[in-house]
């Protein structure tokens, strides 16, 4: 069983902001769990994510960004993301209760969190993990630049990635993991988009890669 409430977090400078504490009796971490851009704490791939975890032994702190808070669809500047990014962060601290904490997200989410973690270390956070980490726009030239920050991070770190995201060249991604430290642990799934759907040939679901997501962090955040 996981016991599900709502939590409040306040953002200095800036307003409250809406979270989700999910916990399940025998957690073994929690996960602050930041969304992608187009869609909020509550989206199908954050509530399915959140419930695998729970069920490999992981708490999620899910949480909105202040533009998906208040309706809007445009997402707020990095300086503002980022401090809500740390306010979850704080706010985890005081919801933990004992728990080891780690930080991360959906892509724009783990992204985030990457560069806040990169400008100044995130209170108690044990490690990052990425739900498709976005190296690059779609419809531009591919480039490892928005990377080059998590050289700086000196966490570890879990990479969860497809073979069809558009927003992640792994001919770029790679070699740029190859040279972080501490090493971080990429997974690849084959087949999966940016949102980690399938194509009906593949013979899996959606539903079967979020469990093997849920599985390889739920396993990743046991050797931190």
């Amino acid at each position: 069983m996981s016991g599900v409430r709502t939590v409040r977090i306040d953002v200095p400078d800036i307003g409250p902001v809406g979270g989700i504490l999910m916990r399940p009796d025998r957690a073994t971490a929690l996960l602050v769990f930041g969304h992608g851009a187009g869609a909020g704490m509550r989206h199908v791939f954050m509530e399915a994510a959140a419930a695998e975890l729970a069920g490999q032994g992981v708490a999620t702190l899910r949480y909105n960004f202040p533009y998906m808070e208040a309706g809007r669809r445009a997402p707020d500047r990095a300086p503002k993301l980022i401090a809500t990014v740390r306010a979850a962060v704080e706010a985890a601290g005081g919801l933990a209760d004992g728990l080891p904490v780690i930080a991360g997200g959906k892509s724009m989410g783990g992204r985030m969190t990457s560069m806040a973690a990169a400008m100044q270390a995130l209170p108690n956070v044990r490690g990052l993990v990425f739900f498709g980490f976005p190296l690059h726009g779609i419809g531009k030239p591919p480039s490892a630049d928005r990377g080059t920050h998590l050289a700086d991070v000196r966490l570890p770190m879990l990479f969860l990635q497809g073979t069809r995201d558009k927003l992640a060249d792994l001919g770029l991604l790679r070699p740029l993991l190859d040279e972080l430290r501490p090493a971080p642990r990429l997974l690849v799934v084959d087949g999966a988009d940016h949102g980690f759907h399938m194509l009906k040939r593949s013979g899996r679901t959606d539903g079967d890669v979020i469990a093997e997501l849920a599985t390889a962090t739920a396993e990743w955040c046991a050797l931190l």
